[in-house]
């Protein structure tokens, strides 16, 4: 069996993992509710928890947010290419997700979004249709915060210590195989 018959892509759940830069280096930047410089990488898990795709490196200064439309095409993009049928698949976030642009790339995409509404810095009502949310399949999202998890546990994508933006995103991917051949390995 291998881990492509065991993708399960009914919801996908995005969120962010934000890591301290003790030494600085390439798309570093300070972030203040964590008082340091900070790298933020945004991992998509499926309904499993394996680690379907990925975005780049982002600043820490940004919000997870921050260019968002363009990481989530690629990665959707990225998808598609390996064969995965995301046609009525929920992808599940954070209120922080909740953006028209990260919206209008899940429609066009055949996505539904299932982001909780984000209603700071908003002092009436959000007028037109109410939008869909379901409850119960957001609540399926902390099935992935056990995969988030385990990659906090490995130490050198917790505390970046690498300059070079290339080289701590070359130790995600190798950390997203480590947890994705978890099931094939285990016995």
């Amino acid at each position: 069996m291998t881990i492509r018959q065991q993708v399960d892509t009914t919801h996908l759940n995005l969120d962010g993992s934000h890591a301290l830069a003790k030494k600085g280096g390439e798309a570093v930047a300070y972030q203040r509710r964590k008082r340091a410089k900070t790298s933020n990488v945004l991992p998509i898990s499926d309904a499993h928890g394996y680690i379907v795709a990925s975005t780049g490196i982002v600043a820490g200064n940004h919000h997870d947010a921050y260019q968002l439309p363009q990481h989530l095409e690629a990665a959707i993009l990225d998808l598609r290419r390996l064969g995965f049928s995301l046609r009525d698949t929920y992808l599940n976030g954070d209120a922080a997700f909740d953006t028209r642009a990260a919206r209008r790339v899940c429609f066009r995409y055949g996505l539904r979004p299932n982001f909780p509404e984000n209603e700071r810095n908003r002092r009436s009502p959000k007028r037109g249709r109410k939008r869909q949310f379901h409850p119960a399949i957001y609540r399926l999202r902390f099935e992935s915060e056990r995969t988030f998890a385990w990659i906090d546990s490995f130490r050198s994508v917790l505390i970046r210590f690498d300059r070079q933006a290339a080289h701590f995103l070359g130790k995600h991917f190798v950390i997203y195989t480590l947890i994705n051949l978890r099931s094939l390995l285990a016995p």
